[in-house]
């Protein structure tokens, strides 16, 4: 435990949390979407789980991290399917209230949160690993301690997604721009966007636009189908 006693250990472990309040800003708004389709009963659930699994995921990734992101296509499918998740959060957003309120399940909402935080860790880790310098106890102990930021994030999000409804498609144009940054950041296009550094706001922006106006076109198509029927 001599660890414990040096000056390096406590820079690295500030340097983690730090690192981790920054980064787990999207992996909140996904698990807050995701849970607030849910019951309110459950909703705490899904937040402790999905918060829990963020974290737990970047752990396990940390190790391979670097050589995953190295693989081509990878981040063009991950960020695919951050787009397709935005997509379907936002549609599935329900503006009936109280007793005309439908809820969703709790394993879509679970199923939701693993892959968002899965394809979120990816380049989340390779920060938090560098500040780790080797040290996996540090990156544990770390990672454990946002654990509770990430669950305070999600579920303040939730309270503010129900009082300012605006925030709900704000959040999916999140998840619409990191998914747009992910395809844009895959190792084939490294050359491309080194030539064009635009490429990454724009493929940022376009995954944002996107999420959104396929989002409401698909919540549109939902009410006007519950209407004809």
């Amino acid at each position: 435990m001599e660890f414990l006693q040096t000056t390096d250990f406590w820079i690295g472990l500030l340097k983690i949390v730090w690192i981790n309040i920054i980064l787990s800003g999207d992996n909140a708004v996904v698990i807050a979407m995701a849970a607030r389709s849910l019951p309110p009963h459950q909703q705490r659930t899904a937040v402790l789980f999905g918060s829990g699994a963020a974290v737990v995921l970047r752990i396990a990734l940390t190790v391979v991290a670097a050589k995953l992101l190295a693989l081509p296509y990878l981040q063009i499918v991950g960020g695919a399917l951050l787009l397709w998740i935005g997509t379907q959060l936002l549609s599935e957003e329900d503006e009936g209230e109280g007793e005309d309120k439908e809820y969703g399940s709790m394993l879509a909402a679970v199923r939701t949160i693993l892959l968002a935080d899965l394809v979120m860790s990816l380049d989340n880790v390779i920060a938090v690993a560098a500040a780790a310098q080797g040290s996996m106890v540090l990156l544990i102990l770390g990672l454990a301690i946002s654990i509770p930021l990430v669950i305070f994030g999600s579920t303040l999000m939730i309270k503010l997604m129900e009082r300012f409804p605006i925030i709900v498609m704000l959040g999916a144009a999140l998840i619409g721009w990191v998914g747009g940054e992910t395809i844009v950041s895959d190792t084939i296009l490294s050359d491309v966007l080194a030539a064009n550094p635009w490429l990454h706001y724009a493929g940022a922006v376009a995954g944002a636009v996107f999420v959104v106006l396929i989002g409401r076109w698909l919540q549109k198509r939902g009410q006007a189908g519950k209407l004809a029927t």
